[in-house]
């Protein structure tokens, strides 16, 4: 199974300038721990402790 990614940013007044161009990947079976994001810390997505 192949994956498109295509890279791009899009600035305050609504301009998208490409990055990177399409292109096919493979994914991977588990990101590696570099990868993934840390758990969010912002009061919101903060469980209350009870």
């Amino acid at each position: 199974m192949t994956m498109t990614i295509k890279v791009y940013e899009v600035d305050a007044a609504g301009i998208t300038r490409i990055v990177r161009e399409e292109a096919e990947v493979i994914p991977l079976e588990q990101p590696e721990a570099t990868h993934q994001f840390p758990a969010c810390e912002c009061p919101e997505c903060q469980k209350p402790t009870q």
